[in-house]
């Protein structure tokens, strides 16, 4: 099994703390969600440790090499982000051919067979694509990459319903074949929830939950019930947050639950309501 170790990183762009002091550990055989609003910090966790963007301070290693500045350590990540980093000018074709000189497993047939797949031209020039189409086509190129760890960052932008449904068929097949490390980065987290199994979750520039899906939504529960009974309920509990409507009273706390009075109601959030939960903000994640 191999790890990307993520060590104590902050990265500060002027006056503005963009990451604090975030560890965290990735590993092979695993699928991650890295969860987070948009400018929470996602992109730049992930540009810093393939080295597009340098920390002011912290280090992020391999099995226990730097990956600062080390080619042959970076060779084994390829990261997909929003940003188009091939020339517009180039086609396709062009396009894998180049990304399989610089990565050893790459795979250019089965690349092909998905550019069939999703109707996508080898011939045409990035130039032409749309921005669904662009997307894709740097699906294709993370999926038939053959590195140790895949790296998504939103990758469904500009994507119809059956592309979004065929990426993610294809990214398990390609999960369950290699047994690679796969880190989703996305602020769409009711959409990949049923997929991770593991949850990174950041914002403001800090990890605010962290560990596998299932202990993060058994470590939390809401309670909702008439506002005196809950605030009384709830008075020795670790309250996370707290909603209220009317002379209705809506909290999530940490922990299982127990003691409920039978006039609750008591459910466990999903990913998305744990994140919003958490951050205590609502709206678009």
């Amino acid at each position: 099994m191999s790890t990307i170790k993520i060590d104590n990183v902050t990265k500060k762009y002027g006056r503005n703390i963009a990451l604090n002091s975030v560890s965290a550990e990735i590993e092979s055989g695993r699928i991650y969600g890295l969860l987070g609003r948009n400018g929470a910090g996602k992109s730049t966790l992930l540009n810093i440790i393939t080295n597009r963007v340098f920390a002011t301070s912290g280090t992020c290693s391999i099995d226990g090499e730097n990956l600062l500045d080390n080619d042959k350590a970076l060779s084994r990540i390829y990261a997909m982000n929003e940003a188009v980093t091939m020339p517009a000018s180039m086609n396709f074709k062009r396009c894998v051919n180049v990304t399989a000189d610089f990565y050893k497993n790459f795979d250019k047939d089965y690349a092909f067979s998905l550019a069939e797949k999703f109707h996508l031209d080898p011939k045409k020039r990035l130039s032409a694509l749309s921005t669904g189409y662009l997307t894709v086509a740097k699906i294709i190129l993370t999926l038939s990459s053959g590195a140790d760890f895949l790296f998504f960052d939103e990758p469904v932008l500009g994507l119809d319903a059956n592309h979004r449904d065929l990426f993610y068929r294809l990214l398990v097949e390609r999960f369950a074949d290699q047994n690679c490390g796969i880190v989703i980065s996305t602020h769409l987290i009711e959409e990949c929830q049923t997929l991770v199994e593991n949850v990174i979750m950041i914002n403001k520039g800090s990890i605010i939950a962290s560990g596998t899906t299932d202990d993060i939504l058994s470590n939390g529960y809401c309670v909702t019930g008439a506002q005196k009974t809950v605030e009384y309920y709830c008075r020795d509990k670790n309250v996370l947050s707290q909603r209220k409507m009317g002379s209705i009273s809506s909290v999530y706390l940490k922990g299982s639950p127990e003691n409920v009075p039978d006039s609750f109601e008591v459910s466990r959030p999903d990913l998305q309501q744990v994140f919003i939960n958490l951050t205590g903000e609502e709206g678009e994640q």
